[in-house]
């Protein structure tokens, strides 16, 4: 049963300034916080049992009984939930048209041993992001990941930031499913790669490389995705144990990232047997 809510007033409040904030990566990164907006999200949060701080509800969308129970879950959790009007609340939201109820939680870091961890005791497979830097692109092969069985993410440096808004919103939730390093060097990747026998895949436009059908995942396999304008980068292109490419019969160059690493993660779901 819903609880009497606190509610906030005014724009000077500390909480509305700290969700402003937590916009900009500067201050998640300060402040180890981070912002999941939607009622989508919020159920999955809540679901995957990550820390969370305390949330806001707009009057109006204690209208959506769907945004009413996920009030009363929180409130179960203990997690402090503050009701604010229309207007303040959407001075503390970034975006637009929004559904009225977010959470700011704490970002959860993860190891090597849980990216390379499968409960069904499968080959690690990992997805790994160099330099992607459009939030849209990354949160999408994190759902995609989460959706074809990957054991982890790894995102390199220069590396969109993961707990982005956008990043949160795009994954549609999967951030919360999956394991994922975030900053890692390409260095500390190739050692990781070596000290696991992990084979290491790079996604190129090189049809000197092998079509990506023909490459084999049932070994632990990290396959690696390049930055939107210039691809993978040389130093991970020199560590990589093989390249390969998708055959394309149109005439576009390329594919966008997102779809690249959808087609290339299919395959090698395929190959192994989960679909």
């Amino acid at each position: 049963m819903l609880k009497n809510l606190e509610r906030i007033e005014s724009n000077a409040n500390a909480k509305i300034k700290l969700v402003s904030k937590l916009h900009a990566h500067k201050y998640r990164k300060e402040e180890s916080l981070f912002v999941a907006e939607g009622v989508r999200l919020v159920e999955m949060a809540l679901a995957a049992r990550w820390p969370m701080r305390f949330a806001f509800v707009s009057d109006n969308a204690l209208k959506n009984p769907r945004v009413v129970k996920a009030v009363e879950l929180l409130q179960d959790r203990e997690c402090p939930v503050y009701q604010l009007d229309g207007d303040l609340y959407s001075k503390a939201s970034d975006t637009v048209n929004g559904q009225g109820l977010l959470l700011v939680m704490g970002q959860r870091l993860f190891t090597w041993r849980e990216v390379l961890s499968c409960p069904r005791g499968d080959a690690p497979l990992l997805a790994v992001l160099d330099g992607i830097q459009d939030p849209g692109n990354a949160g999408t092969i994190i759902r995609t990941a989460d959706a074809l069985g990957c054991t982890g993410v790894v995102c390199l440096e220069g590396t969109v930031d993961m707990f982005s808004d956008k990043v949160v919103r795009s994954s549609m939730g999967s951030i919360f499913n999956i394991p994922f390093l975030d900053n890692v060097s390409r260095s500390a990747f190739i050692d990781a790669c070596h000290d696991n026998e992990l084979n290491m895949i790079a996604t190129a436009l090189d049809k000197l490389a092998l079509k990506h059908y023909l490459a084999e995942y049932n070994s632990p396999t990290a396959i690696v995705f390049g930055n939107e304008g210039n691809g993978i980068s040389a130093e991970i292109l020199e560590a990589a144990s093989s390249k390969v490419y998708i055959p394309m019969s149109g005439k576009a160059e390329s594919l966008n990232v997102a779809s690249a690493a959808a087609i290339v993660l299919y395959e090698a779901s395929r190959q192994r047997a989960i679909l």
